[in-house]
């Protein structure tokens, strides 16, 4: 990891010590269980991300955030997955500041009034109808999928005005008081996301306070010339490169250290344990060297002033993609060597199964992207909303 965040390094010696990278990723380790049965990540441990600068790390500079290169982002992102698939996921809104830099000028001075660390949930789908009225639009609607909308600031719901044909909506900003939060989230995997529906009725949201998703920034930093769909599927598609990793660790030190239940040779010293190891192995860090390789390069690009191309927003969503289903692919496989033991309910294994298995669904990360980035690849347009 190249950058961890320490908030309390300049910190005034008369105030409260803010937690490290380190003591929030151990804090997260306690307290999976309770995401688990609480089926959100509570705002206690929201506050921890955001005193660790996770809900400024994609805040413009000139409104007091970090705007941290998408790489830094994505790497802290990865390591909390490691310890929490839930956690990682909702941590990983922390990037909505790339969204939110579509609002004009004038509106991001007033959402950061109080600071830079603004915490961002939305549902965007199904798209609902607003009507225009003076100043703005009316909305009203059910959506669906509102990730960490329990400890968010801010909540965006998808309306369909705009240039919806494009696959680029538009988004209406709202406070949490304007939003019903309706709790029906109950899943196998990623129970702690929380990603609960969204209600509104009739509340009329100036048209400043709606951005097309996509549709472009106000800002003039190299963070918002990165392609903002692309960022927001590798933010998700992380999750399960940290999930994989914890998944295979477990894999080996328990490969190292333990005699099968019939007294059989240990899993150390079986061929096909140690070939299968090798496989994933090699699995998960050729597509995590595809991720970030690709991130970088783009973000080199665009941070010299160079617009960002199709075929660049292209392999990034490929990238995304290949790193959620190859994610999904080493868990199983860890999975599967874990023999009869993983089959208990109190198992790591059946956790890192359940959250691997959720991020390759997202319609971000679908196999169908593999269509898209092969027809960018080849000159051929792809599907709309792709890049």
């Amino acid at each position: 990891m190249k950058r961890t965040p320490d908030p309390s390094a300049d910190r005034d010696p008369a105030r409260p010590a803010l937690p490290t990278f380190a003591e929030v990723l151990a804090h997260v380790a306690d307290r999976r269980t309770e995401f688990t049965e609480k089926r959100h990540v509570p705002r206690d441990m929201i506050e921890e991300f955001r005193q660790i600068g996770l809900y400024r790390a994609t805040t413009p500079k000139r409104f007091g955030g970090d705007a941290l290169p998408p790489a830094e982002f994505l790497r802290l992102i990865e390591r909390i997955s490691e310890v929490d698939g839930s956690a990682g996921w909702v941590a990983s809104f922390g990037s909505s500041g790339v969204y939110l830099a579509g609002l004009p000028l004038d509106t991001q001075a007033e959402l950061y009034a109080d600071g830079p660390d603004v915490v961002f949930a939305g549902g965007l789908f199904p798209l609902q109808p607003a009507e225009r009225v003076d100043g703005g639009f009316r909305v009203t609607g059910h959506w669906r999928f509102a990730s960490g909308c329990t400890g968010a600031d801010l909540l965006g719901v998808g309306i369909g005005v705009g240039d919806a044909s494009s696959g680029k909506p538009r988004t209406a900003v709202l406070r949490p008081q304007q939003v019903e939060i309706v709790e029906n989230w109950d899943v196998v995997g990623m129970e702690g996301t929380g990603s609960h529906d969204l209600k509104v009725d009739g509340v009329v949201v100036p048209e400043e306070w709606t951005f097309v998703r996509g549709g472009g920034s106000t800002v003039d930093e190299p963070l918002y010339r990165y392609p903002t769909i692309a960022y927001a599927a590798q933010v998700l598609a992380v999750v399960n490169l940290g999930i994989a990793r914890a998944a295979l660790d477990h894999t080996i030190r328990i490969g190292a250290g333990r005699v099968g239940l019939t007294g059989a040779p240990q899993l150390a010293d079986r061929a096909y344990y140690r070939i299968a190891v090798g496989k994933a192995e090699a699995q998960l860090r050729s597509v995590r060297s595809f991720f970030y390789e690709v991130t970088e390069e783009v973000y080199q690009a665009v941070a010299a002033g160079a617009p960002a191309t199709a075929e660049q927003a292209g392999l990034l969503r490929l990238a995304a993609t290949h790193a959620a289903r190859v994610g999904f692919d080493v868990v199983r496989d860890a999975y599967t060597l874990s023999g009869t033991t993983a089959i208990h309910a109190d198992h790591p294994m059946q956790r890192y199964l359940r959250d691997a298995s959720v991020v390759p669904q997202h319609a971000f990360l679908t196999e169908g992207m593999y269509d898209g980035a092969g027809a960018v690849l080849m000159g051929a347009k792809p599907f709309p909303g792709f890049v």
